[in-house]
């Protein structure tokens, strides 16, 4: 048993540079940021649009009705979360008809409607606001998963990781996976947060829907094997021992 510990402990050593992020970043050091994302609209996205004007009569229109937490009412009472984007790319506005959106960004369809509406001389002087209802960002692991709402749009991996609570010890950081939709097709990257390269990773800004996938180090599934078997191991135990005491104390017939 003693010398099954100490191989445990040997395995299951977590050194600093197994777990430290960005160890090549020395104090003062500057990188240039090469890609900056910019969320773009696609196919399922929840959209919040609201247009508003100097006469609300004007506007309303073009507006649904929202509620306090957000979700449009449409006419018939039912709660919606806005305009769902299509397989086609396509919303149904009102008035306006179908707007093809995919690939803008929430600036680039905020001036698109408003010309719309100015164009088609329904308002002189619109302001519209484009908001993301589902920007979020999914985690798988080890230790189970989840769903985080970002409400800036705009997401970092690292930042990912701290909003999902960080990795444990025992979460390999050299192999960490994004897996994203890229034109049909799913495509899974690894990223290192240990090396300040990451940080010009085309897949360094998170986009909606991002799911991030860790993976535990090799030790962990020992140790659990481990503690899985010494449990058995000293349950057994006790059974033979209660069972040479049963057998040493009752009387024999």
């Amino acid at each position: 048993m003693i010398v099954a510990m100490a191989a445990l402990a040997a395995v299951s050593c977590v050194t600093p540079k197994k777990v430290l992020y960005l160890q090549d970043m020395k104090q003062g050091t500057q990188i240039e940021l090469e890609n900056k994302y910019e969320a773009v609209v696609s196919p399922n996205d929840e959209l919040r649009i609201l247009v508003s004007c100097h006469d609300e009569d004007l506007s309303k229109p073009f507006n649904l009705s929202y509620g306090a937490n957000g979700g449009g009412m449409m006419g018939n009472g039912n709660q919606r979360m806005g305009y769902l984007v299509d397989i086609y790319g396509n919303i149904q506005f009102p008035i306006l008809g179908t707007i093809h959106v995919a690939g803008k960004t929430r600036l680039q369809l905020q001036d698109m409607i408003r010309k719309m509406l100015i164009e088609g001389k329904y308002i002189d002087d619109p302001f519209v606001m484009v908001r993301f209802n589902n920007y979020k960002i999914f985690f798988l692991g080890p230790d189970g998963g989840k769903a985080i709402t970002i409400p800036e749009e705009r997401c970092t991996f690292l930042e990912a990781l701290s909003l999902a609570g960080d990795l444990s010890n025992y979460t390999r950081r050299d192999k960490i996976g994004v897996l994203r939709e890229v034109d049909g097709k799913m495509t899974l990257r690894y990223l290192d947060p240990r090396k300040s390269d990451v940080f010009n990773d085309p897949y360094y800004m998170l986009q909606q829907n991002d799911i991030v996938i860790t993976q535990s180090i090799k030790s962990r599934y020992y140790r659990d094997e481990f503690t899985y078997w010494t449990s058995w191991i000293s349950l057994l135990s006790s059974a033979a021992t209660i069972a040479t005491l049963v057998t040493i104390f009752l009387p024999k017939q």
